[in-house]
């Protein structure tokens, strides 16, 4: 088992590189057929005052079998990663804080219950909010959950929510220092998906315990400019 320490030993050497301008989203394939997620502002308001959100907020593991609709999906991705603003130099103001508004995170789900999503792993596409997949092949599932410890729980989910880093848009701006700050903004992007499924009656729990090769061979990542850095588990609640 990896640790998520993977990159730390070459941070130091790593400089504040403000030669070339790192792209705020990844690029995908001009002919891919993107999945287009609906506004999020279509869901009922649920009456939650903002105590009750503080107060009641927690961490749920088991899951039942009913599935998310995509207007659920749709609001919990713009919850952590809706794009608001998009300012020079790469950055962005987004739903949740991120140092210096460098926003390095891809996500990446894996979905088992979505209302009329087929199962496989798939792309969140910030700035189209909308879905790229990605793998929607036989065995998805099952190369996914070597990655992962509690099997049960991930077998019981409807998504599985992974955070992947992009190094160099936080490079830009902290070199040395850009590993702290992605884990600090992987915080804030997991606490506003704990409470944004508060709010709809979705159960979430962070995953942080999970093996840093497996995952990011089987996303495709190289592991130190690209590599895993948080996931969580969500579901209806039993």
């Amino acid at each position: 088992m990896r640790e998520a320490s993977l990159v730390k030993n070459n941070l130091n050497t790593r400089k504040i590189n403000h030669e070339e301008v790192p792209i705020p989203q990844k690029p995908y394939p001009e002919d891919a057929q993107l999945i287009a997620l609906p506004e999020p502002d279509y869901l009922e308001d649920k009456e939650v005052s903002f105590l009750e959100l503080m107060e009641l907020r927690s961490t749920v593991r088991e899951y039942s079998e009913r599935p998310l609709t995509m207007k659920e999906l749709s609001f919990l991705l713009w919850c952590t990663q809706g794009v608001k603003m998009v300012l020079p130099a790469g950055a962005t103001k987004r739903t949740v804080p991120s140092a210096g508004a460098r926003n390095a995170f891809e996500t990446y789900l894996y979905m088992d219950k979505v209302e009329g999503l087929e199962k496989g792993l798939y792309r969140f596409l910030a700035f189209e909010h909308a879905l790229l997949p990605v793998d929607i092949g036989d065995g998805v599932k099952e190369r996914l959950q070597k990655g992962f410890n509690k099997i049960n729980m991930y077998d019981a989910s409807a998504v599985t929510f992974m955070w992947v880093a992009v190094l160099d848009r936080m490079d830009y701006a902290f070199g040395g220092r850009s590993l702290q700050y992605l884990y600090l903004d992987a915080g804030h992007v997991c606490q506003n998906l704990y409470l944004a499924c508060y709010t709809q009656e979705i159960g979430c729990c962070a995953i942080g315990h999970f093996n840093d090769e497996e995952l990011n061979r089987e996303l495709g990542l190289d592991g130190e400019e690209e590599f895993m850095v948080y996931a969580a588990h969500v579901g209806k609640i039993r």
